[in-house]
C-alpha cells in the first residue's frame, strides 16, 4: 500500500494535525470517517450556468457513494465550470487557469488522488492537464452525451444543425416559429453535445487513453447507467490510490498513439489536436501535427456520426459504443496499453460488439478510408494548419480561388452579407486575428459564414481559411489553427483581396500564389496590433500561451524542475 499523502495533514501529533482533524470533526466528521482513509478529491466543475453539466450535483453524490462504499473519505472540490455556450470571448481563454486551479487544488489540499467530473469541451482536457501535471491516481467521469433533439419529426444534432438551420434562416427558407421551435427542440437533456463535437470526441480519447472505466464515454448523461458508472469510478480510485496507479503509468507514447487513432476513427474535432498535444507536454511526450497525419493516412473513419455521419451519440451508444468501434480497429491499437481500471485496453475490449453496421461501420465499408482529418503545411501556414476532410464537400479537396480577406471577427460581421461585397461561390473566405493571441484565445469562429447573396443560390460549402478554431459539431471546407497565427505577423496577415489560394487536401498543401519578395515588401509595411489586454489574465496569457501547433498551453508549465509539496506548518 502506498504511503497516504493525506496523513501529512492528520496524522502528525503535532498543533498543526490537531488543527486539521478538529476541524474536520467540525464537519460532522468523526474520526473512523477519515483517519488512515485515502482522502478523495471530488473536482466537480458544476454550475448553474452550464447545461452540460447539470446533472453533476447528482453524480457527484453517486461518486462519493462509491468511495464510501471502497473505504474512502470524499472530498468535493467546486472548479471554474467552464460553460461553452456562455463563456466569452471563448473558454479556450480559459482552459488553462482550469487547469492550473485543478493542479493547485490538488496540491494544496490533503488528497491522496481525484476523480475529476467534467465534459463540456474545455473541462474534459483542463483537468486531465491539471491531474497530469500533479500526477496523483486520477479518474475521469465524463459527463455524457445528451439525448437526440426533435423538431417536427426531424432527429436534431446539437451545433451541427445549428449551423444547417441557420444558413436555411439566412437564404429565407426557414420562418421565425420554425426557428423558434428548432431551439426549443434542440437541446433536451443534461450532457454534452451528442453529435461527435468536441465534447463526445474528447471523453471518447481520454477513455481510449486509459483515463476512464471502460465504456464510460458512450453513456447517454440521463441513462441509469450513467449514474452506475459515476459510483464505479469513485469504487475504483481508491484502489487506485492503494495500487498508486498514477497519470504517469497511463500516459504513455503508445497511449498517445491510440488517442488519436480512436479520434480518427470518430471523425472527431479538429480541437482535439490541440488538447492532446497540450495533454501530452505535461508528460513531457513531443506530439507534433505530423504525428496526427500519420496516423490519420492509415486510419478508417467507421462512426457515421454527425457533422461527417448521420446519426447520433446515443445510436452510437445503442449500437456498442466506442468499445464496438475500437474492437473494429484493434490491429491498429497497442492493446497492451495500461488503463484505470488496472487491465490492458485490450483486455477491456474482450466481449466487445458492434450491433448495427449503420452506425459503426464494418472495416470494408468505412465512412472513409483514411483522413479523417489531414494537416496541411505550404507557405501560408510553415508550421501547420488542419482540415477535417470528410466535413467538406469533396469538390473543394483541390480548388484555387480568390481571397476575400476580413481582417478580424468584427470586419467579416459587417460586410459579409453586403449585396456589394466583390464575392462569389469560387472565392477563398480568409480571416485574420482569430488565433490565440488575435482574437484572443482562439474561438471557434473557423466556420466562416457564407455570404447571404451565396446561400440564396444554393450554395451550402466554400473554401474558408483562418487562424481560428472551429466547434467540432461544425463542418464545411474550413481550415483552421493556420500557424505562424496573423496577430504575430505570420503569412496570413499578409493576404490581400484577389489573392490566389490553392487547397489541396490530398497533397496535404495550403499555398499563397505570390512571390517572396512581395511577401517581405508585404511584412516589412506590416503593423502588429494592439494588445488585448493590458493587466489581470488575460495580460499572463498574451505572454505565456503557446502557439496552436504547440497545444496553446502556457509556457511555464512545460518547463523548470516538479513542483514541491506544500509545507505545512
Amino acid at each position: 500500500m502506498a504511503e497516504l499523502r493525506s496523513q501529512r495533514w492528520y496524522g502528525d501529533p503535532g498543533l498543526r494535525a490537531f488543527g486539521h482533524r478538529s476541524r474536520t470533526f467540525q464537519m460532522g466528521y468523526t474520526r473512523a470517517d477519515f483517519m488512515g482513509k485515502p482522502v478523495v478529491a471530488i473536482v466537480n466543475t458544476w454550475s448553474d450556468i452550464n447545461p452540460c453539466h447539470s446533472h453533476f450535483k447528482q453524480r457527484v453524490e453517486e461518486v462519493k457513494r462509491g468511495i464510501w462504499q471502497a473505504g474512502g473519505f470524499p472530498v468535493e472540490l467546486p472548479a471554474m465550470s467552464l460553460s461553452e455556450p456562455f463563456v466569452k470571448p471563448t473558454t479556450m481563454l480559459y482552459r488553462n487557469f482550469l487547469a492550473m486551479e485543478t493542479e493547485e487544488l490538488l496540491r494544496s489540499h490533503p488528497m491522496d488522488g481525484v476523480v475529476l467530473l467534467g465534459g463540456c469541451d474545455k473541462t474534459t482536457p483542463a483537468l486531465l492537464m491539471g491531474a497530469i501535471s500533479m500526477n496523483l491516481p486520477a479518474i475521469f467521469v465524463p459527463a455524457g452525451p445528451m439525448l437526440r433533439g426533435n423538431w417536427a419529426g426531424k432527429v436534431l444534432g446539437s451545433g451541427s444543425d445549428t449551423w444547417k438551420y441557420w444558413a436555411e434562416k439566412r437564404a429565407g427558407n426557414l420562418s421565425d416559429q420554425a426557428w423558434q421551435e428548432i431551439e426549443e427542440g434542440i437541446a433536451r437533456s443534461p450532457g454534452h453535445c451528442m453529435t461527435m463535437g468536441t465534447a463526445s470526441t474528447m471523453t471518447a480519447i481520454v477513455e481510449t487513453l486509459g483515463m476512464t472505466l471502460p465504456g464510460a464515454s458512450s453513456i447517454p448523461a440521463p441513462d441509469s447507467g450513467h449514474a452506475r458508472m459515476a459510483s464505479e469510478s469513485g469504487r475504483r480510485i481508491v484502489d487506485m490510490i492503494l495500487e498508486d496507479l498514477k497519470p504517469s503509468d497511463i500516459l504513455t507514447p503508445a497511449a498517445f498513439d491510440n488517442g488519436i487513432t480512436a479520434d480518427i476513427a470518430l471523425s472527431g474535432s479538429t480541437n482535439a489536436i490541440i488538447h492532446l498535444v497540450a495533454m501530452a507536454g505535461r508528460v513531457g511526450i513531443d506530439l507534433p501535427l505530423e504525428r496526427f497525419d500519420e496516423i490519420a493516412k492509415r486510419t478508417p473513419v467507421l462512426a457515421d456520426v454527425r457533422p461527417s455521419g448521420r446519426f447520433l451519440m446515443e445510436d452510437f451508444y445503442y449500437a456498442g459504443g466506442l468499445r464496438g468501434l475500437l474492437s473494429r480497429i484493434t490491429s491498429h491499437l497497442d492493446l497492451t496499453a495500461l488503463t484505470a481500471n488496472g487491465c490492458t485496453l485490450g483486455e477491456n475490449l474482450e466481449g466487445a460488439e458492434v450491433y448495427n453496421d449503420e452506425v459503426i461501420r464494418p472495416r470494408d465499408n468505412p465512412l472513409t478510408e483514411s483522413s479523417g482529418l489531414a494537416v496541411l503545411k505550404g507557405n501560408l501556414a510553415p508550421n501547420g494548419a488542419v482540415i477535417k476532410p470528410p466535413a467538406a464537400e469533396p469538390h473543394l479537396h483541390v480548388h484555387t480561388g480568390k481571397a476575400r480577406v476580413f481582417r478580424n471577427y468584427d470586419d467579416m460581421a459587417a460586410r459579409i452579407d453586403d449585396p456589394a461585397l466583390d464575392i462569389d461561390e469560387t472565392c477563398v473566405i480568409v480571416l485574420q486575428n482569430a488565433g490565440p493571441l488575435g482574437a484572443p484565445g482562439m474561438p471557434e469562429w473557423g466556420q466562416l459564414p457564407i455570404p447571404q447573396k451565396i446561400l440564396a443560390k444554393g450554395v451550402r460549402d466554400m473554401v474558408r481559411i483562418s487562424d481560428a478554431r472551429m466547434s467540432g459539431t461544425s463542418y464545411g471546407a474550413c481550415v483552421l489553427h493556420v500557424s505562424p497565427e496573423s496577430y504575430l505577423g505570420g503569412p496570413l496577415a499578409l493576404v490581400q483581396d484577389g489573392d490566389l489560394i490553392t487547397l489541396d487536401i490530398p497533397g496535404r498543401r495550403l499555398d499563397l500564389h505570390v512571390d517572396d519578395a512581395e511577401l517581405a515588401r508585404r511584412k516589412a509595411a506590416w503593423v502588429q496590433p494592439k494588445p488585448h489586454y493590458e493587466r489581470g489574465y488575460g495580460a499572463m496569457f498574451a505572454k505565456h500561451i503557446t502557439s496552436a501547433d504547440k497545444g496553446c498551453d502556457f509556457d511555464f508549465l512545460h518547463a523548470g524542475a516538479p513542483t514541491p509539496e506544500p509545507e505545512i506548518h
